[in-house]
């Protein structure tokens, strides 16, 4: 969530900001600067009632003992006015802030400049390209085949158990998917991070906190009895360790990470790519999550895409680095890097991890601070990136290893398997 006090005084260039994201705020913020304007000054008025209501009631007192009873009874049901008038200003200032709270609401984060311009997916900028994209042999199959020919993933029957984008993974195929959370777990831990195993349901004060509510609510699978929330990845119950929060200089960094599987209901999601593992309801995924100082979150964001790019590159994967435009930037980020991995079998390219930036975004909606060597209280920088998502990876590694008797394991997932082929 923006800040008030930025929109009050970089107006034009908020604005300005969010037009690369194709978005025309200045009716917006016209509405919550004017509202602004009218809270502040009722808490204005309704600072003066109070004023004079604790000054007439310091005189009550006085004015019974010095004999004056009519004057201090007329002061009481006077100071009694006065305080439903304060109580009243105090609803009517409340109304104002909760219609300023849903616009903030409303209003994404502002892309950083580096952010291109564009509206689609087609417009993201292509940063590097790395490994090499092997030539496709004879009767290669897409991973939805290969799957039911060596008996490592059935659809079909997670249709008939659950629905569709509910797969089992079996034998082999779930003791691959076991090799690749514990190798990037194994991984993140050597880089630093400490390991969490967080809850994998959430309360709305939780999905407030990370921009997932109210922005994506109908992409979230929702328990209407308890209020609860599934995760749609641990980048939430990670973050949320540190609302309410005031951290110290020295506290930087906090690097954390976690597997959970991850639950999306992916509405009006059709057609060919979200065949096989492409795009699923429930799905396996390692996150990481950094909280930062302001002033290092920048370089911690390339040392973060660097980290995801080492990991792709021990997969043998051949993968690009995209930075993503203006109209493709999720709601609360202010910079995002995807990397995709090259599918060789279906010929196309697959989102495997996103890394973001979000600045002070989610830490004002957390109300996650820190106190500055001057003892101010500042808003932290809150990034993540999967690292990384199964799915996909999954896929590619069973299309891009496949040879006419079997699956070539990448080495550095040998010691996890324990067998080299499928």
């Amino acid at each position: 969530m923006l800040e008030i006090t930025r929109i009050r005084e970089n107006k034009n260039e908020v604005i300005e900001r969010l037009t690369v994201r194709n978005i025309d705020a200045q009716e917006k913020i016209d509405t919550l600067l004017k509202l602004d304007e009218e809270w502040r000054l009722s808490k204005h008025k309704m600072e003066a009632i109070a004023a004079e209501a604790n000054s007439l009631a310091k005189s009550i007192g006085q004015l019974f003992k010095e004999g004056k009873q009519a004057e201090a009874n007329e002061a009481k049901a006077k100071g009694a006015a006065l305080k439903e008038e304060e109580k009243m200003a105090a609803e009517g200032m409340n109304a104002i802030a909760d219609d300023i709270q849903k616009i903030l609401y409303e209003i994404p984060n502002t892309p950083h400049v580096s952010v291109p311009t564009g509206k689609l997916d087609t417009d993201n900028e292509v940063v590097s390209e790395s490994g090499t994209i092997p030539t496709v042999g004879q009767n290669w199959m897409p991973h939805w085949e290969l799957a039911k020919k060596y008996n490592l993933i059935d659809f079909e029957l997670g249709v008939k158990v659950t629905g569709a984008g509910f797969p089992f993974y079996i034998g082999k195929g779930a003791r691959l998917q076991r090799a690749l959370i514990n190798f990037f777990l194994d991984q993140a831990r050597d880089a630093g991070y400490t390991e969490i195993i967080p809850p994998f349901v959430v309360n709305q004060a939780s999905g407030i906190g990370t921009g997932q509510l109210p922005d994506k609510e109908g992409q979230m699978y929702h328990d209407a009895q308890d209020d609860l929330f599934l995760i749609p990845t641990a980048e939430v119950p990670l973050t949320n360790m540190y609302r309410d929060v005031l951290l110290k200089e020295t506290d930087f960094p906090i690097k954390l990470t976690g597997y959970t599987p991850c639950f999306r209901r992916e509405a009006g999601s059709y057609g060919s790519d979200v065949r096989g593992l492409n795009r699923l309801h429930q799905f396996d995924k390692v996150e990481i999550v950094r909280f930062e100082h302001p002033s290092n979150s920048y370089k911690v964001l390339d040392e973060m895409v660097a980290y995801v790019q080492g990991l792709l590159t021990k997969l043998g994967l051949p993968y690009r680095t995209l930075r993503l435009c203006g109209g493709d930037l999720g709601f609360t980020s202010a910079l995002t890097f995807d990397l995709e991995v090259y599918s060789a079998a279906q010929d196309k390219w697959l989102e495997v991890s996103s890394i973001s930036n979000f600045e002070t975004f989610q830490a004002n909606r957390l109300k996650l601070r820190f106190k500055d060597e001057n003892g101010k209280n500042q808003l932290a920088h809150t990034l993540n990136g999967s690292a990384l998502a199964l799915p996909r990876i999954l896929a590619a590694l069973l299309e891009n290893n496949q040879t006419e008797d079997g699956i070539t394991i990448p080495a550095v997932l040998v010691p996890y398997t324990g067998f080299d082929k499928i």
